[in-house]
């Protein structure tokens, strides 16, 4: 999970946007005087508490982008470069900074109300696709879909503005997906015409993450909600109960998931080619 950003007001700003808010010249002075607002360059301003990648991307020219600025908004994000990406706009241009190890992202401008703002979450999403590919994409967009942050109109465009391979993962995306990991999962089987379902409820057991066929339940467990004896005593119990019920159980965790797809891959249609799914 990211970092998500909740202050109303953007973390950095220009002296346009300064005086346009009605700063006076004397305010936005006494400001700096009292540490409220930072310098970061002539006529760029950062305020006081902003994070360290706004001030970054500040500092090179633009603001954040892509899977930072995903991040940000609190959206799940899969495992990536670890890069700070940037965007910057069409006639911007990037300024030396420290040990800059930025991606930058250029050409795609948006109506925001700020210069250093984030951008909207449709841009974004469509940036994750350009840059980190199809199977990203979907993650952050059932993200966003689960988190309300995208409007029908929001979804219209995405389907305008990407690709044939976009707008079928669009089509795919669903709104209940509990996690990144969920997500991934469903993603990744979609290619075996399984039967998968999702968030379904079962007697003695509640809600489960995935049905495959009849009886396989699958559960992805990330490590915040599962660390601990008493997390594990009760997810032993959960699949003891929906044994009793005829359910064959498959638990992962997240490393698993993200970094050895192929032993969940594996495992999963080695129970559906004995046919304990059914």
């Amino acid at each position: 999970m990211g970092r998500m950003c909740t202050s109303a007001s953007p973390a950095v700003v220009t002296f346009a946007e300064l005086r346009a808010s009605g700063l006076t010249r004397a305010a936005i002075a006494s400001s700096l005087q009292r540490g409220e607002l930072r310098s970061l360059r002539r006529g760029v301003y950062e305020r006081l508490g902003c994070c360290p990648e706004a001030t970054a991307a500040a500092a090179h020219g633009g603001s954040l982008a892509c899977v930072t600025a995903a991040e940000h908004l609190g959206l799940w994000v899969a495992a990536h470069d670890g890069g700070l990406h940037i965007g910057l706009r069409r006639n911007g241009r990037a300024y030396p900074h420290g040990e800059c190890a930025c991606v930058p992202h250029w050409n795609d401008d948006d109506a925001k109300a700020s210069a250093f703002g984030l951008p909207s979450v449709r841009l974004v999403l469509r940036q994750i696709l350009r840059c980190q590919g199809l199977e990203a994409f979907f993650v952050a967009l059932e993200s966003a879909l689960r988190k309300r942050r995208l409007s029908r109109a929001d979804i219209a465009w995405l389907r305008d503005y990407t690709n044939p391979a976009a707008r079928d993962a669009v089509a795919f995306a669903r709104t209940d997906a509990d996690s990144g990991l969920e997500s991934l999962l469903r993603w990744r089987l979609r290619r075996h015409g399984l039967s998968v379902r999702t968030q379904q409820s079962i007697v003695s057991v509640g809600r489960v993450d995935f049905v495959i066929g009849r009886r396989l339940i699958v559960e992805v467990d990330g490590a915040p909600n599962h660390d601990g004896e008493s997390h594990r005593h009760r997810d032993l119990v959960r699949d003891a109960h929906a044994a009793a019920w005829g359910f064959v159980t498959l638990r992962f965790d997240y490393a698993l998931v993200v970094h050895d797809w192929e032993t969940v891959e594996l495992a999963i249609l080695g129970h559906v080619d004995r046919g304990l799914h059914l």
